[in-house]
């Protein structure tokens, strides 16, 4: 699956689009598929102000 996933503190151009196994739902658990996710600017903005 793909995913944006942070390693290191900085501001937007540290969220980097990775490829990490698909993750196994336990006992209880459902995996819902998701096709589509958007960042915000208020969370790119938070990122910024993080410095």
């Amino acid at each position: 699956m793909r995913a944006v996933q942070i390693t290191r503190f900085g501001g937007p151009e540290v969220l980097d689009v990775v490829d990490l196994p698909a993750p196994v739902p336990g006992d209880g658990q459902k995996l819902y598929e998701v096709h589509t996710a958007g960042v915000n600017f208020a969370d790119t903005h938070h990122r910024l102000s993080a410095n």
